[in-house]
This record gives structure tokens, C-alpha cells and sequence, in this order.
């Protein structure tokens, strides 16, 4: 079997747990027999592009001829049983869909996010949950909100782009939903459910860390909505020292906060952004993960990297993270007051949950697991 992964990887300078969750899938498929041809684009290009592509730059989202060319040459070529696509913006577009579609491939689709109705993709913004361009034709808010990187003009193209493609989308032969969750928003958007499979996400198995771990981990872009100034707020309401260290990895507009709680407390240390391998061991280094987001988040990686390494999570009820942890963590409100209350319990209770969350990474989000129910999935619109 052959299959076109198609992914525009986001830019390096932002840590992309989609890149992680991409890199990892080609290598489990290929391990399993089949021929991966990538086609990959990355947004790093961006800042090598001559002033007359920069000019073209906003239409990319809409149709990219460029990446249309090199993906029918591509199928040309190679002949592949199936396109399989992540994400496609901004320099592959939703429009290689349609030229998959030209050339006869069918095309299977893993949602990482909220694309398909909101600009930004997260149902969040201002610090809130929203979802006002949920069933609108054209999604007229999110260029009155400027929430595409917070410029109405942006927000125009991605908001025509939306309106545009939600037929392309339709057309799409199967839909990888990560969680329950996500299955739920593309049937809002009028997917039946017979052409959704809800399969998540799985990691490389790094083995366990030894040991009980100390303190606490925070590891994620340093955004408003994956919450770091809930975890600060939630972190203040203790003394100096009590729950351990907390390490903070990662970067985003959020950075100055996070300096300046590693510069005022003793326990808190902000380590910036750390290679795969050093986030790892970090991770074997604390007792427990928190990810606090106030959106509702998919699945984020790091905390399958967490339950990997036998370390349990600290949740949000947002999005798919209770569905990630499951036995294997605690759950709380996206409140000051009830994660530092969490904070509490997984101070005391880390250390008894490691083989819960050992035993969570092995059932559910091990590639012995999910990479042959992929491959099913495959042969599925090939039937």
C-alpha cells in the first residue's frame, strides 16, 4: 500500500506537538510494510520567500498552486492508494483534497483542531471559550474579533478560506477524530458518522523513567489558552518550596510571565525550549505533568509522553484531556482555586500512580495498538 502524508509543518520556533504525532506516524506506517511518500511543506520557508511569493503569501490558505503542482506530479508519479492529510496551512491548503480527488486517490483526514468552523482553530479567544462562527456559512465574527493572529485583515482570508472550502471538507473520504470531542464538532458540521473513526494519537515507546519523579512539569507553548497563568495563580496559593520544583519548558508571548515567576520564587525554574530528548527527561525528573488548558484542547502529546514515562497528569476538564488521562491523573476546573487544590492531591499521590499511567500509555496510545487500526482505516475508503 502506498499513502501520501501530507502535513505543513508549523514553524520550528514554535514547538508543534502535530510535528511530533506526524514524524512518529510516517515511522510506525513504514514499519508496518507500508510505502509512506511524505509531502511535506513547513511555514519556516516563509522567511526565505522573495518579496513577489510574500505578496501571493495570503492567498496560500485559499489554493497554492505551487504545492498543487508538486502533489499532482507526486501522484503522477507514485501512483498511491490514499492521501492522507494533517495539517494543510498555510502553504498546502485544503485544495490538495480536491487534486487528490482529480487524480482518482481518496483522502482520509486527522483533525487535529477546530479548522473546519474557526480561524484560529481553537474555539477560544480573549480568554474564553468561542464558538460564534459554529454553523455560519461565513464565519463573519472572527474578522470583527481579528482572531486570526489578531489582524482583521488575516482574518478575512482565513475566514474566506473557510467559507470556501467547508464543500472540500464535506468531500473528504474519512475523518480521524483524536477524541469523542472532536467526532462531536464534525458532526455538528454535518460529517455523518459513518465516515468518522475516533482513533488518537499514539507515541514511540521511550520506555519508563526510573524513579518517583519530584515536583512538577509544565511543558507547552506559552500561550494564553494552554494555560500558564492559571498555573502560576494556582502555584502562588502554596509556600515556597511546598509542592516540590516546578520546571516550565516552552515559549510564546507568555514567556516574560514565566521569567519573572522563575526570577520571584525559589521552586519554580523556566528552562525555555529543550529538544525532544531533554523534555523527556524532565519529564522523568518530576513526579507529574500539568496541562492546565482553558481551551478545549485535543489531544496534546505531552501528556502521552507523560503517561509513557509512567508519570501521571494534572488535567483541565477541557477538551481531550480527561479522556487522555483517565485513571491515570486528576481532573479539575480551569480554576485558580481547584488546581491548587489538584496540586495538593498530586503532590501526595504521584508516586502511587506511576504504573496507572505506565499501564494507560500500553492500552491505549502505543503504536502496537493504533498503527494497524490506521492501516484499517486505509483500507476501508480503498473498499
Amino acid at each position: 500500500m502506498k499513502v501520501v502524508v501530507a502535513h505543513n509543518r508549523y514553524a520550528s520556533g514554535a514547538p508543534s506537538g502535530e510535528n511530533v504525532i506526524v514524524d512518529a506516524e510516517i515511522a510506525q506506517l513504514s514499519t508496518a510494510g507500508v510505502s509512506v511518500l511524505p509531502f511535506l511543506r513547513s511555514s519556516d520557508e516563509i522567511g526565505t520567500f522573495s518579496k513577489a511569493q510574500k505578496v501571493l503569501l495570503p492567498l496560500s490558505p485559499i489554493r497554492n498552486g505551487d504545492s498543487q503542482r508538486a502533489l499532482e506530479k507526486l501522484i503522477k508519479a507514485e501512483k498511491p492508494d490514499v492521501l492522507h492529510l494533517h495539517n494543510p496551512y498555510p502553504l498546502l491548503s485544503p485544495w490538495v483534497v480536491r487534486t487528490a480527488h482529480a487524480a482518482g486517490v481518496p483522502v482520509v483526514h486527522t483533525v487535529h483542531n477546530y479548522r473546519q468552523v474557526c480561524a484560529p482553530g481553537l474555539y477560544f479567544r480573549d480568554g474564553h471559550i468561542c464558538t460564534e462562527c459554529r454553523g455560519k456559512a461565513f464565519p463573519l465574527p472572527a474578522i470583527r474579533h481579528a482572531c486570526y493572529r489578531d489582524s482583521r485583515a488575516q482574518s478575512a482570508v482565513m475566514a474566506a478560506t473557510l467559507a470556501v472550502h467547508r464543500g472540500t471538507w464535506r468531500g473528504v473520504d474519512r475523518f480521524i477524530a483524536l477524541t469523542d470531542r472532536i467526532a462531536d464538532h464534525l458532526r455538528d458540521f454535518g460529517i455523518p458518522s459513518e465516515r468518522i473513526t475516533v482513533k488518537p494519537n499514539g507515541i514511540p515507546d521511550t520506555g519508563a523513567a526510573t524513579g518517583p519523579g519530584k515536583g512538577f512539569l509544565y511543558a507547552a507553548r506559552l500561550s494564553p489558552e494552554k494555560g500558564l497563568e492559571l498555573v502560576l495563580d494556582a502555584w502562588q496559593r502554596h509556600e515556597d518550596g511546598a509542592l516540590g520544583p516546578l520546571r516550565i519548558i516552552g515559549d510564546g508571548p507568555l514567556r516574560p510571565l514565566a521569567e519573572a515567576a522563575a526570577a520571584n520564587r525559589s521552586d519554580i525554574s523556566y528552562l525555555g525550549v529543550l529538544p525532544n530528548t531533554e523534555v523527556r527527561a524532565q519529564m522523568g525528573a518530576a513526579a507529574c505533568l500539568i496541562a492546565a488548558s482553558t481551551w478545549h484542547d485535543t489531544l496534546p502529546t505531552t501528556v502521552l509522553e507523560s503517561l509513557c514515562a509512567g508519570r501521571p497528569a494534572l488535567v483541565t476538564d477541557r477538551g481531550g484531556l480527561p479522556f487522555l488521562v483517565g485513571d491515570a491523573g486528576w481532573v479539575v476546573d480551569p480554576d485558580p482555586a481547584a488546581l491548587a487544590e489538584g496540586l495538593e492531591k498530586a503532590h501526595g499521590g504521584a508516586s502511587g500512580l506511576t504504573e496507572a499511567a505506565r499501564r494507560r500509555y500500553e492500552e491505549h496510545f502505543s503504536p502496537d495498538v493504533l498503527t494497524q487500526r490506521l492501516i484499517d482505516v486505509y483500507r476501508s475508503v480503498l473498499r
